[in-house]
């Protein structure tokens, strides 16, 4: 059966002029988690169409930075954020932050990633646990003690593991099914917090 696009977020999205209905995800665990701080610095990778980055920028205010990177370009203009267009596996992010004034660490990393569907169930699970792992890497590089990491993944039988991955850096990990995902999405988010590099 074909899923509406056009279904209540995708309107209150338009009304509330944000990028994208995803935004209502990030919201709903950042009203269950209290993950943004004002003056925060955020790391948003697979930062397209733009509307987690619309939110944190909210979030973190005029004090606050937000870093957006995609491989498709991010069409909006913030005050307090940047937006690469580039495939972050290939940036020099120390390099990419000191270009636009910011300074390292990150007090949170959101990948909001996905990889292009096959319709293969394995592949595409595969594929988004690589981008798990990815953007988990970024963390142990970037993110500060203390930091928080909200992550998409496909869910898949590799699940368990990468909580166990988590929970080895992070004092804390949740799972989330937000209410705004649409029913035939396999898509859940981890909310990892209290980052202990290792």
């Amino acid at each position: 059966m074909a899923y509406n696009q056009k279904d209540y977020y995708f309107h209150k999205a338009k009304t509330e002029k944000y990028a994208a209905r995803s935004v209502f995800k990030l919201q709903e665990i950042d009203e269950r988690f209290k993950i943004f701080k004002t003056g925060y610095k955020v790391l948003d990778l697979g930062a397209a169409p733009g509307s987690w980055s619309q939110y944190a920028s909210q979030k973190v205010g005029p004090q606050g930075r937000v870093l957006g990177v995609d491989l498709q370009p991010v069409k909006l203009t913030l005050p307090n954020a940047v937006f690469i267009t580039a495939d972050f596996r290939d940036l020099d992010f120390q390099e990419v932050m000191k270009a636009h004034g910011i300074i390292p660490p990150f007090d949170m990393v959101l990948s909001d990633m996905a990889p292009k569907t096959t319709g293969i169930r394995i592949t595409d699970q595969t594929r988004s646990l690589e981008l798990c792992q990815m953007a988990l890497a970024v963390c142990d590089k970037f993110l500060r003690p203390r930091g928080s990491f909200v992550c998409k993944m496909f869910h898949g039988e590799k699940f368990e593991s990468f909580r166990d991955d988590l929970r080895a850096r992070f004092g804390r990990v949740e799972v989330l099914r937000p209410k705004s995902t649409r029913k035939e999405s396999k898509e859940i988010f981890f909310i990892a917090l209290q980052f202990n590099p290792r």
